[in-house]
């Protein structure tokens, strides 16, 4: 099953044509790493979008990344630096894939005025490895013999011993 440990990476970047393939790879192995291997191309493929996006059409490069993941959602934040770049007109058609692809996004400003845009993937429970059960530990210190495996004749020994004793 998928850990429930909450796992948060986060990586500041200056978007180029070739950065983008590099931090695709940087994202799926920490996603690999937190045991979502289901989760790498949705991930990936969003944030190479919004990556490729802001290298074409902002002026100013610098981006940051971040995923969250509490052990059922994983939440990928891209946020940059540029003022002039909108999302309802840069990025119209990044953002109609990101919706298709995520289960949840959106778009913010952060207190600095950058722009964060958040798209969510579930880790579906029919995705998930199953649980393996477990045998019962024994919990007696000592083991008792099983009746069979006595001789006959100490048991039949052992049992006029308690009819005597009752009588």
């Amino acid at each position: 099953m998928k850990t429930a440990v909450p796992c948060y990476y986060h990586l500041d970047v200056e978007v180029s044509p070739e950065r983008v393939g590099q931090v695709s790879r940087i994202l799926a192995a920490h996603l690999r790493y937190w045991d979502l291997d289901n989760l790498v191309d949705p991930v990936c493929g969003g944030a190479e979008l919004l990556l490729r996006a802001i290298d074409q059409h902002a002026t100013d490069k610098h981006t940051s990344i971040e995923m969250w993941w509490n052990g059922q959602h994983l939440i990928t934040a891209i946020g940059d630096d540029d003022r002039d770049l909108r999302p309802d007109q840069d990025l119209r058609s990044c953002l109609a894939h990101i919706a298709a692809m995520s289960d949840g996004w959106g778009c913010c400003a952060s207190d600095t005025g950058s722009k964060i845009i958040w798209f969510s993937q579930r880790a579906r429970s029919g995705e998930r490895v199953p649980l393996v059960p477990t045998g019962p530990e024994p919990r007696l210190r000592r083991t008792l013999r099983v009746p069979r495996a006595e001789p006959v004749a100490r048991l039949a020994a052992a049992a006029d011993g308690v009819l005597e004793g009752a009588r």
